[in-house]
């Protein structure tokens, strides 16, 4: 600690401190960590080695927990520290450690398609989904972080994701990976399709939790959003993910109408929900009647596999009388 905050001091007076300051600005360093409470039994929250994922993030880039910066740019490669840190530090901690825990879970670190920020979220649903988080959020505690620094890398020496950009490079990003996206679509990729916008999504969705909702900016960030999330149902549906597109366009029906309902109506049909895609499918005709053709298909599509659907139950019921029938009394 005291020989960073003498680094910071040194660069307010000589160049050569300032140039050493800024040297350590977009280094990534991977590192392992163990958070525990100050309680007698040093209650443990989290621990990435257990886990069995070491922690990534890049200096200077507007971590949410920036005590986390300062600590690792005072250790040495290799090095095993602890550290103890007042509510001051550690009352966004439960906000991080759920995008933590999220990523360890083969999850998104953020839930892109629900359109508030983190905050809004959390007061929403009054829950982050863990007991143990949301006491600390309700009141927040001095924490130990007990950390091991791993490996520093230059920028030039790793590939920058998408949460290690700046909003300016972020925005950047979203149409060149939305044209990635459509390509793969194209050519039948639409596993490595869905990644590309996803990571566009979540691109949009960290610029716009700097914006006011519902302001301009804001919304201009929402109608690119929900433009890419059509486009990863339209995956979604090619490699069978009904339900999921039925969740995802649900949350933008009001934004694209169309699309969505019509996006909706097939996976509905996918799953045998026919009074839902019937539905679907209307409203598509009553916004837009130039898809009359369009739907009249999906229609006679829904009720060709709603009658083999049909059928496949009656064999099925038939069958299973004929079983009783014939089984020894």
């Amino acid at each position: 600690m005291l020989c960073f905050f003498c680094i910071v001091d040194l660069c307010q007076t000589s160049f050569i401190g300032l140039f050493f300051f800024l040297w350590l600005l977009f280094l990534q360093v991977t590192f392992h960590f163990r958070t525990t409470l100050c309680d007698d039994d040093r209650t443990v929250i989290d621990d990435s080695k257990v886990v069995g994922t070491p922690m990534e993030i890049v200096i200077g880039n507007m971590f949410k927990l920036d005590i986390w910066e300062t600590l690792l740019s005072s250790m040495r490669t290799g090095e095993v520290a602890e550290f103890w840190c007042d509510i001051i530090h550690t009352g966004v901690y439960p906000l991080v450690s759920k995008s933590m825990r999220r990523i360890a879970d083969g999850k998104d670190p953020v839930d892109w398609h629900i359109h508030t920020c983190g905050m809004a979220n959390m007061f929403a649903y009054h829950s982050l989904g863990y007991d143990d988080l949301d006491e600390l959020m309700k009141e927040p505690k001095p924490l130990y972080f007990v950390m091991e620094l791993l490996k520093v890398q230059q920028p030039s020496e790793y590939n920058r994701e998408s949460w290690a950009l700046s909003d300016e490079e972020r925005l950047k990003a979203v149409p060149v990976l939305h044209g990635q996206g459509n390509k793969l679509y194209k050519q039948g990729r639409y596993q490595e399709a869905t990644q590309k916008y996803k990571e566009a999504i979540i691109c949009i969705k960290n610029v716009q939790t700097k914006e006011k909702a519902w302001d301009v900016p804001w919304l201009k960030l929402e109608k690119m959003a929900n433009t890419l999330t059509l486009n990863y149902c339209q995956c979604l549906l090619r490699m069978e993910e009904y339900y999921e597109v039925i969740e995802h366009t649900s949350d933008i029906i009001n934004q694209h109408p169309v699309k969505a309902f019509y996006l909706r109506g097939k996976a509905h049909m996918e799953v045998w929900n026919e009074a839902e895609a019937r539905q679907d499918f209307s409203r598509v005709l009553d916004l837009n009647p130039g898809m009359k053709k369009a739907v009249k298909k999906e229609l006679a599509v829904l009720s060709m596999r709603m009658e083999e659907k049909n059928q496949e139950d009656r064999d099925k019921y038939k069958a299973g009388n004929e079983a009783d029938a014939n089984a020894p009394v």
